[in-house]
This record gives C-alpha cells, structure tokens and sequence, in this order.
C-alpha cells in the first residue's frame, strides 16, 4: 500500500489490516489470546449537587489486551493511525501496563511496532522498534512475565488454570484479576497466610470465588471453609457468587460439619462458642481443610482471643486468606501481624479515581441532645444507687 493510501485509513482501519494480522501471524490465538478494545475503568463519578454524571473523557480504554489464559493478561498494545509515529502511543501504553502490572507495552501505527521491556537485563534495551512481522510470540510474552511476576516454571500449571467462565462474558475486572491472580501466584509458591485488602462494594466475593475455583479445579484444594460473621452474608454468598460450586457445596447448619461435601460456608458463631462442647470445628480432624477463607477478618480474627483464631489456630495446616476492606492496626489487634503484609490492595480511593465506586459525602445530623446538652431528672440515680448530680 502507498504512504499516502496508508495516512489516509483510519485507526480501526489500521488495527484490522496491520496490527490484528500482525499479532495472529506471531501465533497469538485471536479467539482466546487477544482481547480487543478493551475498557479499564470506566471513568470517574462526578456529583453536582442532588446530579451526578461520568467523566468518559478519563476512561481507560486498551486497543488491545494479550493473555496467557483467560485473566492473565501479559502485555498490552496501543494503536495509532498513519499520521501518528510508531511510538506515539507509548505512553498510554505504559499507563495500561502499570494499571495491569504487566511488563511488556506495545505501540504501532501499523509501520512497526514500538516496544517497552520491563524485564530488560544488562546490555538489553529497555526501549526498542521493530517491523510488522517481527512481533514476539505468546511464548516469550510469557517467559518475560514468568521473570517479571517471579513465577517458576513448576508453579505455571497453577497460575494459568483458567477462572470459571459461565458463558455470558463477563471477566473480571483489571483489580480483580489482578488480585486473583496475586493470590494465586503466593499460594503456588508455598505461602500459607494471605491478607487480601479490596474496598466494600468492589466484588471480594466474586473475587474470592474466582480464587477458591481456580484452586479447587487445579486440585490444589479440595475442601474450604469460608467463614463469616452474619447469615446473611453466608445466605447471599451460597446463591450468588459461590452458586457455581452447586452440589458440592453446603452451608454449615445445626452445630455439624458434615464430610461429603467439598466447599463450606459457616458462621463463626455456628463452629464455636464459650464452651468446649460448641467448639464443633473439633469434630473433624486437624487436615480436614486445605483452606480457610475469613470473610471481614478485621472483625475479630486478628485478635490473640478471638474464636476465629482458635478456629485458625486448630487448621493450622490450611492454606488461610484474610478479606478486609479495613485492616485492623492496634496495640492489642493486627491483621498484618498474623496474615502479613497483603498480597494486593484496591483502596476506596483508586476505586473512586477508576469510577468503579461514586464519591459520597459526609452529612452531619446533630441531635437536639448534642446541641443542648441533657440534665438528669431529680432524684434520678446511677447504676450503683448513688444520685446523679443534677448538671
């Protein structure tokens, strides 16, 4: 094609006839391995008043997305037309691959491509270009992010099963992904105690099942508890998110664990107690579970007396993950201290910036005894029967 035939095609244009052939010819699969025009984050909520709106204009959007297996993304493209450089889309790029934490970017304007290799050793270009038919295979995109992320090759298997897909579309979102993903990598490499950190209203559930089904169809685990602290919740979890898990999975009831099935969800308050005979988590053995998901664990699991803890203490075995939107650091409490420092945070603040969450405000309400204050009535005593002073 003439270079002057070439300015004048658009940028889908460009992507469809160079970039898209270009990628496929490397041996990407474009059904499972490229994921195009992809949307970030969806733009920030911005409130006016009783109104609100999203600011599109900040939404970040992907050209393209390559992934090792569904939700392991390892590198991302950003497309330009003709009238663009090769790298003028470089910086967007980096933006995209920092939000995903992946180490390779990529721009083109369908001349070549412009490359950005986090894992650049010494005497290695960080920053190179290369023609159209030069773009690097699935398999060093994956090497190159097995070095960045510090996986080894026996732990691949595990951190490339595929997360539950029921056929309706619909993936994780970037935080998710990448908190699933975190997860997953520290469990592959041996560690036991996990602390996840994703503000309320950002789908720790759905990302908590998407961690236990990875596991559970990799046979890493076979049987988890997830522990929570309301029924509702345990309710809610059994006919939403952990739904899939169907037949294998029941809500502990009656004061008893019973061992034909495979995915539990129990109340604290259902597994213990003050006294020794409510202490039923004893009625199995120390290995029963090879996981313990504590839903909320700044509510008590951090504390030394906690039941929770004892629950924790007695599976001391079981690979164990922490959920919070709030870590607990006090003198007397500390999710850190027993979980460690967590493996992934999403902050109220970054889900406010990415428009996954709308800002709020604080409304002050003062009640007349606030602004007035209060004096007991006369002849009104305390709870030991001495008269409060009338003041």
């Amino acid at each position: 094609m003439e270079s002057h035939e070439k300015k004048s095609l658009s940028e889908a244009d460009i992507k469809a006839k160079f970039i898209t052939p270009a990628i496929v010819s490397a041996g990407w699969d474009e059904m499972t391995q490229i994921r195009r025009e992809v949307t970030l984050t969806p733009g920030p909520v911005v409130v006016r008043g009783n109104l609100s709106s999203r600011n599109k204009k900040k939404k970040k959007f992907a050209d393209y997305v390559l992934q090792k297996e569904k939700g392991v993304p390892v590198a991302v493209i950003e497309a330009k037309d003709n009238n663009h450089t090769v790298s003028d889309g470089m910086q967007q790029a980096l933006g995209y691959a920092e939000l995903l934490d992946v180490p390779s970017a990529f721009s083109s304007n369908g001349d070549g491509f412009s490359s950005h290799n986090k894992t650049a050793g010494p005497g290695q270009d960080i920053e190179t270009e290369f023609g159209m038919d030069a773009f690097p295979s699935p398999d060093e995109l994956w090497q190159r992010y097995m070095t960045f992320r510090g996986i080894k090759p026996a732990e691949e298997a595990l951190v490339t099963e595929p997360y539950y897909d029921d056929g309706s579309k619909k993936e994780p979102r970037y935080y998710q992904a990448e908190a699933i993903n975190r997860v997953v990598e520290k469990v592959a490499q041996g560690d036991k105690r996990l602390l996840l950190v994703m503000a309320t209203g950002t789908g720790k559930t759905y990302t908590t099942f998407q961690i236990i089904y990875r596991l559970w169809k990799a046979k890493k685990v076979q049987r988890v508890l997830f522990l929570v602290d309301r029924n509702i919740l345990a309710d809610q979890t059994l006919v939403n998110d952990f739904k899939p898990f169907g037949s294998v999975m029941t809500k502990i009831r009656n004061r008893k664990i019973d061992p034909a099935y495979e995915v539990y969800l129990g109340l604290y308050q259902s597994l213990t107690g003050p006294y020794e005979e409510d202490k039923i988590f004893k009625s199995v053995k120390r290995d029963f579970f090879d996981m313990i998901v504590i839903d909320e664990c700044h509510r008590g699991s951090a504390k030394d007396d906690s039941a929770w803890k004892e629950i924790l203490e007695y599976f001391d075995c079981a690979i164990q993950l922490g959920l919070t939107a709030t870590p607990k650091e006090t003198k007397y409490a500390s999710n850190i201290t027993y979980f460690g420092e967590p493996v992934y945070t999403y902050s109220l603040k970054q889900g406010i910036q990415d428009g996954f969450l709308a800002p709020y405000k604080v409304v002050r309400v003062d009640i007349d005894k606030d602004l007035q204050g209060w004096t007991p009535p006369a002849g009104m005593t305390d709870d030991l029967g001495n008269e409060i002073e009338r003041r």
